[in-house]
């Protein structure tokens, strides 16, 4: 396959499931897509995906990076194949077995994946792969990722700097708290800018609202930790009670799966606890908790990974890794949705200032 170095597009009929144990999203059956891509021209381009051990319908990352591919076939005719990773065990040969079934385009979704995705890339440089949440850099920040390999990733600091901010404003206690699942930077990155959104509020207002779970001095905090704590919705309620136990209100779990455990301890609160959600829209991906969460941190996953795909069938693919930012719409602050008359018109109008601030560059979000 023709690689062309053309700069990557401002982000953004089958399906046979390998060796996996969970069925994708019911939100794009087969049905539903074989209609849509009833209207476009078929193509025998084949655009493939592999989850890490959450699965495409984890309510999170894996489920919204899904939607991407699932797009894809509806709008571009392309055809389609995945596995589902169980274990992190899997990911090196359920990446080969995408290599196998001769896909023109392997997306791997999760940080997790970095290795075992660069590692088939160098091997098989006629494939474009592209791996969401993570990129290639040396220590100088240059771009070391082969030709045929697009790292997609998010400024979440960006969107959880807003989030800490209005989390300050809605706390009553005066506390606010947020754990991730292991210290990873895809991880850190949201509760770091979180924590400084929290700060801000309490520069602009001469407030004191503290953080739990977070020091961005030490840029080190609370995770569920384990050999599973992406997936260990016990371990994120745990850690989540003992944040309440503290006082914290406003929760932010960064945990994917785990951070339902955030979720149900908000609500069994009675009102008394919030929790936001992260990746994706929560009231959309985790309806029946949407009482509960006053807004969510998103990444438009699903966008990037359509576009990704698009540019490997134009034959315009790119090693230039992808910036999702507020900027261009990669990363947002979802609509507070059953919170909306809490958030007082100050706040928003706030928010609204801040968001400009962030991408004018007169408010940062990292030290």
């Amino acid at each position: 396959m023709k690689k062309s170095l053309i700069a990557p597009v401002a982000f953004g009929a089958f399906a046979l499931v390998l060796g996996g144990c969970a069925t994708p999203p019911a939100a794009t059956s087969a049905s539903a897509t074989a209609s849509a891509s009833a209207t476009v021209a078929q193509s025998d381009f084949k655009a493939c995906m592999v989850s890490d051990s959450g699965g495409f319908d984890d309510k999170s990352f894996n489920e919204t990076a899904y939607a991407g591919l699932t797009k894809a076939v509806a709008e571009l005719g392309v055809q389609k194949n995945e596995v589902q990773s169980a274990a992190a065990a899997d990911y090196a040969k359920n990446v080969q077995e995408m290599v196998n079934q001769k896909c023109d385009i392997i997306v791997t979704v999760g940080f997790a994946l970095g290795d075992a995705t660069l590692a088939a890339a160098k091997k098989n440089p006629d494939i474009d792969f592209a791996i969401v949440d993570h990129s290639y850099s040396d220590d100088e920040g240059k771009n070391t990722a082969p030709d045929n390999l697009k790292g997609l990733v998010f400024d979440a600091s960006e969107p959880s700097f807003l989030a800490g901010y209005l989390a300050a404003s809605l706390s009553q206690t005066g506390k606010v708290g947020t754990f991730g699942g292991a210290p990873y930077p895809a991880v850190t990155s949201f509760m770091d800018g979180y924590a400084r959104g929290v700060a801000y509020y309490n520069q602009q207002k001469g407030k004191s609202v503290a953080v739990l779970g977070w020091d961005t001095t030490k840029k080190d905090g609370t995770f569920i930790g384990g050999q599973s704590p992406f997936d260990d919705v016990p371990g994120g309620k745990k850690v989540a009670t003992n944040l309440m136990a503290q006082g914290a209100d406003i929760l932010l779990p960064v945990a994917g799966p785990s951070s339902e455990g955030a979720l149900q301890v908000a609500k069994a609160s009675n009102g008394k606890v919030g929790s936001l959600w992260v990746d994706t829209d929560g009231c959309i991906s985790q309806e029946q908790y949407c009482s509960i969460i006053p807004s969510s941190v998103a990444k438009a996953m699903d966008v990037a990974v359509f576009e990704a795909i698009k540019a490997a069938k134009d034959d315009k693919f790119s090693n230039e890794p992808y910036l999702g930012t507020l900027a261009n719409g990669g990363t947002f602050l979802a609509p507070f949705h059953d919170w909306d008359s809490k958030v007082t018109d100050e706040t928003k109008a706030e928010l609204d200032a801040i968001k400009a601030g962030i991408i004018d560059g007169s408010i940062k979000t990292t030290a």
